[in-house]
């Protein structure tokens, strides 16, 4: 059993849809020999809006060096569950994510940790998903790699794949972050975007503008008409945006009907 149960992994303080995108992921740190480590991966994580973290038999915590390290992270370091077994610490997690530079002969299969990462937060809408790290110098064993349903590798040069352990901590949680804040962001986002419809009438507007002034010549048209439909294309307008924008041609139509005063 798990020496420490009563300890429900924590949600971060803010409720934003990022935060909770990232709660249901676990970090678990596997027979880690130096409790520091254990310290500079709880900043890692909480750098990229981390919280929960699992240790399996941990040679020293809690530590004085842990704290000293986490620099800040210690609600992270606080609400850290230790257990006794790997097979303890993901049994209640819909998937797990092995971090291993090794290539293994019988292994799940080997996944870029920028693509375990997009994976992990997809299976996360079913339950909590862990990211597995080992000891800093034997990593994981075979029978911990295969407690796992994937193998994740970041792309180090082959000459030189070794990596600290806080390193690959605060990598996988950097792509976690970045692969959640695609859905995010748009989550966040408050104004609703403008229509196809509401585009047309932009454009329409434009063209209308642009030939009252002189600047578009409707007989030799160029490629104008074409650039800004891209430039709004790529800007995704909010509709309030678009509607401020037709004000402000109307505006000036309007003063250019009216001729200088």
């Amino acid at each position: 059993m798990a020496r420490i149960e009563d300890k429900p992994d924590e949600m971060p303080p803010d409720e934003t849809p990022l935060a909770r995108r990232l709660a249901d992921i676990r970090v678990v740190l596997v027979r880690t020999s130096h409790p520091g480590n254990i310290g500079s991966a709880a900043r890692a994580m909480k750098n990229m809006g981390l919280a929960s973290l699992a240790l399996v038999a941990p040679k020293r915590f809690p530590d004085p060096e842990a704290v000293a390290l986490a620099s800040g992270a210690d609600d992270v370091l606080a609400g850290a569950r230790i257990f006794d077994t790997l097979e303890e610490a993901i049994g209640e997690c819909v998937a797990a994510f092995a971090l291993s530079a090794r290539v293994r002969e019988w292994g799940p299969r080997i996944l870029p940790v920028r693509e375990a990462a997009a994976a992990a937060l997809a299976q996360s809408s079913g339950g909590k998903v862990a990211f597995v790290f080992g000891n800093e110098a034997s990593g994981l064993t075979n029978e911990e790699l295969l407690a796992c349903q994937h193998h994740v590798r970041i792309p180090t040069d082959p000459a030189w794949s070794s990596l600290n352990l806080a390193q690959a901590v605060q990598i996988v949680a950097y792509e976690l972050r970045m692969a959640a804040t695609a859905g995010a962001l748009s989550a966040e986002r408050q104004e609703p975007l403008a229509t196809v419809a509401d585009l047309e009438g932009l454009y329409g507007h434009l063209e209308e503008a642009s030939i009252a002034s002189g600047f578009l010549d409707p007989a030799n048209p160029g490629r104008l008409r074409d650039r800004w439909r891209r430039l709004f294309a790529r800007a995704r307008p909010e509709r309030e945006e678009i509607n401020i924008l037709r004000g402000l041609l109307k505006a000036l139509l309007k003063r250019r009907n009216k001729g200088p005063e």
